[in-house]
């Protein structure tokens, strides 16, 4: 796919399709705005050579219907303090004045668009709402890989009407570590998988069992996995129906050769919850009124030795209820571990994301995914809509 270094964009009207879904305070107003740093690479250089820039993005799950509160209003105020300079939020995302408002931009000029999602066609993937978006530009950049999975009409149906179609310089920088991480990784490759659910999983583990030379699950998924191995886990979180999914995993790992990592022992509660009497145990030893909601000390040091000799490491998914501190610790242990490896480590987005911030070692992982769900339909080894539509784009 054509990347935005590839495309002449002096004097063109180039719309920017970003990601700049992010959450508001109280009072209206950005509370995080990593994810418009995260696109501004790819801003600057646009304003820096002389582009007519159009920056269109969705906030928040406005249904398809006009919501004040998901206006993108605080956003382009937000993106005009950071760039020094007016980002005007024209009142709709496409419509005749619209077409006017853009058709009098001058080169270096920024304005944003309202919700793509007020219209109901941008989230059915219309074609005709493609088409329509796409008559605003002459070039169209898609630097939003969080919504990439998504066949949206801004991320798919856009780029077959727009006449010229790249990546911006994080969807190109997701892409390159994504194919750092499993398509040509430095070996040994150790993945590390997390999560509640093995629900939510299942793709990943099979797609990782061919790929990786070592595998640790932690989490709660991980007690599927104790169930599958006849080991008791209390209360835990449980998918019942998946035990024998995951004692087929196990079986396809041992054919593979693969190594699997389990926790062998883990800090427990009766609940969930801060301010409760909290134990460690061997696996073994969970009683019938625990619940496993952290990986314990041994543990720890077991996943520890599995990362030494690693050369690429990929993360997706906490190893406990890391957001209450007593459960915190194995988490946040592990992350010291990675960040003092001599890997390349790869840490996919979300709550995964979330925890390493928390341990104030981010600065410390090679990446951090911006996208939690196209991260994961990646390492799934499922195609984006929106890449191989750019793919695809002439």
């Amino acid at each position: 796919m054509k990347t935005l270094k590839d495309v002449d964009i002096a004097g063109k009207r180039v719309f920017l399709r970003v990601d700049f879904n992010v959450p508001l305070d109280a009072q209206g107003n950005v509370s995080d705005d990593a994810r418009i740093q995260a696109a501004m690479p790819t801003i600057l250089y646009a304003i820096e050579h002389q582009a007519k820039l159009i920056v269109a993005s969705h906030l928040g799950r406005p249904k398809g219907k006009v919501n004040p509160a998901f206006s993108m209003k605080p956003v382009a105020e937000r993106l005009s303090r950071l760039l020094g300079r007016p980002v005007p939020l024209l009142a709709d995302s496409i419509g005749d004045a619209v077409q006017s408002a853009i058709d009098a931009l001058h080169p270096q000029d920024v304005v944003m668009l309202e919700n793509l999602r007020f219209h109901p066609e941008e989230e059915k993937n219309d074609d005709a709402f493609g088409k329509a978006l796409a008559g605003l530009c002459d070039v169209y950049v898609n630097d939003a890989f969080a919504v990439s999975h998504r066949a949206n009409a801004s991320v798919e149906a856009m780029v077959r009407h727009a006449p010229v179609a790249c990546a911006g310089f994080l969807l190109e920088k997701e892409m390159t570590y994504f194919r750092m991480a499993l398509l040509d990784p430095k070996r040994p490759l150790v993945a590390i998988v997390g999560g509640a659910k093995v629900s939510s999983k299942i793709g990943l583990l099979k797609n990782l069992l061919g790929k990786v030379d070592k595998l640790i699950i932690g989490g709660a998924m991980a007690n599927t996995f104790f169930r599958a191995m006849g080991i008791s886990t209390g209360k835990s979180l449980v998918e019942a129906d998946l035990i024998d999914t995951a004692a087929a995993v196990l079986a396809q790992a041992r054919e593979r050769h693969v190594p699997v990592y389990l926790p062998v022992d883990v800090v427990t509660a009766p609940a969930m919850q801060a301010d409760v009497p909290v134990r460690r145990a061997p696996v073994q030893e969970i009683g019938d009124e625990d619940m496993a909601l952290d990986i314990g000390a041994a543990t720890v040091m077991l996943f520890a030795e599995a990362l030494q000799d690693a050369a690429t490491i990929v993360w997706n998914g906490p190893l406990g209820a890391f957001e209450i501190p007593a459960f915190s610790r194995g988490t946040l242990s592990l992350v010291d571990h990675v960040a003092t490896s001599h890997a390349i480590s790869i840490v996919g987005g979300g709550d995964t994301g979330a925890a390493v911030h928390l341990s104030g070692k981010a600065d410390r992982m090679t990446y951090i995914s911006t996208g939690g769900g196209a991260f994961l339909e990646l390492l799934e080894g499922k195609a984006l809509p929106g890449v191989v539509a750019l793919e695809s784009a002439p």
